[in-house]
């Protein structure tokens, strides 16, 4: 990250004006800033992801590098690491469920899994859809929902129905502070994924289909995953390198609660995510009196290091805005009594506050927020 040769001088400095006498004259250190960033969301249909490494500041704009996608670019992520696994595109509501019985793609018809379609969907339907999508959490490699760990034996590996989600929302014509994330239904794929020599091999077709498409998916160990879309029948460029961004802004599937209760799955916007795949963490500080002063004041030594949240993607998630409204103030709106610090993947500490998620005229996806190294 290119904040790494800017600290590792800071250090050298510091380590050396420790063993200066009183009375010598210490070495000046050029001040390091932050940025005020507004990230590409796209207003309130959300229809961009959005990737950010807070070390990745433009020299010529000094504003932070983006990397910024469709949410519809992609449907499935292949992991690059040791294990096989595969995730889910969270960001346009799919999920998945292994089809009983079913050994072979070729023989699947839309008849045999009408009933299961019913089934496998996003929303507040109870506890029981949660086996439909990947752990909220991110903690892909140790879940239990979704896609199964892809086995060595063939035969072993299941077909499963693909709720593929749904399209970007065409409708222009949406309320101040609202929101509108889901278009028309994108269909379903009957898919089986294998293994290949360092990668997978996935299988797909549509439901009623008797002849399936083949693709050979390599990974990369430079990325989390490897990513691979059904309308382009191809691997596509999603994510920046794994240790090349710290957050991400993008809608998501999170679980739900009715009080204490799981209700299910439900579909977010205005989310943040942190890279939790490339050691990335984060915590909330919360703030009593002036944000203003406390985020101004607070330093490196006041960070607490058992409060970061290493094993769970949602650190921030929705915690910096709320959609209710208040006497004063209507509708969707950024909290004022918290900011938060993030631990990036090379150990790095920032401090991060929100300051809005709406533009001047009202419409929501168009968030701003300030960073500060520490």
């Amino acid at each position: 990250m290119k904040y790494l040769s800017i600290f590792s001088f800071l250090f050298i400095l510091t380590a050396a004006q420790s063993c200066l006498s009183a009375d010598e004259d210490p070495v000046a250190v050029p001040p390091i800033t932050g940025s005020v960033v507004d990230p590409g969301v796209g207003g309130a249909r959300q229809p961009n992801q959005v990737w950010l490494d807070l070390s990745d500041m433009n020299p010529e704009t000094k504003k932070l590098n983006q990397t910024v996608n469709l949410r519809t670019d992609w449907d499935l992520g292949f992991y690059s690491g040791d294990e096989y696994r595969v995730i889910l595109n969270g960001s346009i509501a799919m999920a998945v469920a292994k089809i009983p019985n079913a050994t072979q793609i070729n023989s699947v018809k839309q008849s045999d899994v009408q009933n299961l379609m019913n089934e496998v969907q996003v929303g507040p339907f109870g506890a029981s859809v949660l086996q439909y999508i990947d752990n909220p959490t991110g903690n892909f490699l140790t879940q239990t929902t979704g896609i199964e760990p892809v086995k060595e034996n063939d035969a072993d590996n299941p077909v499963y129905l693909l709720n593929l989600g749904r399209k970007l929302d065409a409708n222009s014509n949406i309320p101040p502070g609202s929101v509108s994330l889901s278009g028309d239904i994108r269909g379903w794929k009957k898919i089986q994924i294998l293994r290949a020599p360092n990668g997978y091999k996935i299988r797909y077709a549509d439901l009623n289909d008797t002849d399936y498409k083949e693709y050979i998916i390599t990974k990369d160990a430079a990325y989390n995953f490897s990513f691979f879309s059904f309308n382009s029948g191809s691997t596509v460029k999603i994510q920046p390198e794994k240790k090349k961004w710290d957050i991400a802004f993008t809608t998501f599937t999170n679980e739900v609660f009715m009080g204490t209760s799981s209700a299910g799955s439900y579909f977010y916007a205005d989310f943040v995510i942190t890279n939790t795949a490339a050691g990335v963490s984060a915590y909330q500080v919360n703030v009593t009196g002036s944000l203003d002063q406390a985020y101004k004041n607070f330093k490196l030594s006041d960070i607490d290091a058992t409060k970061f949240i290493s094993n769970d993607q949602r650190a921030i998630g929705d915690k910096w805005r709320t959609t209710t409204g208040t006497v004063e103030v209507q509708g969707a709106f950024v909290y004022s009594d918290r900011f938060f610090v993030i631990k990036d993947a090379n150990g790095f500490y920032f401090k991060l506050r929100f300051n809005k998620m709406k533009n001047v005229d009202g419409e929501r996806g168009y968030p701003n927020f300030v960073f500060d190294p520490l």
